[in-house]
């Protein structure tokens, strides 16, 4: 249940209490179930288009969720999301842009 950071944890992710940061928001980071596979397996799964090991994923999590009777929620992929290692490079050049060109 603990974070990893600069990850957030899986738990205050599916149960709604995380809010993303802005450069997480830049990232196409929400909310949602396709958040914590980014948390999981990001690198394998995130971020690449389409994957049929993401699509298994998600209808596995569909068919639990019908299961104990619960909302899928919003935002159950990650193909279009950037991995948590790119944080660290989006932050790195808008400091650099920002003290050396500005």
């Amino acid at each position: 249940m603990m974070p990893q950071s600069p990850k957030p944890s899986c738990h205050e992710v599916i149960i709604g209490k995380w809010t993303p940061s802005d450069v997480d928001r830049l990232a196409g980071r929400v909310p949602g179930y396709g958040t914590v596979t980014n948390i999981i397996n990001g690198g394998v799964e995130c971020g690449k288009g389409f994957d049929a090991n993401g699509a298994d994923r998600i209808r596995f999590y569909k068919r639990y969720c019908d299961i104990l009777g619960v909302s899928y929620g919003d935002h159950l992929y990650c193909y279009r999301r950037s991995l948590y290692i790119y944080i660290y490079i989006y932050i790195y050049i808008y400091i650099y842009i920002y003290i050396y060109i500005y």
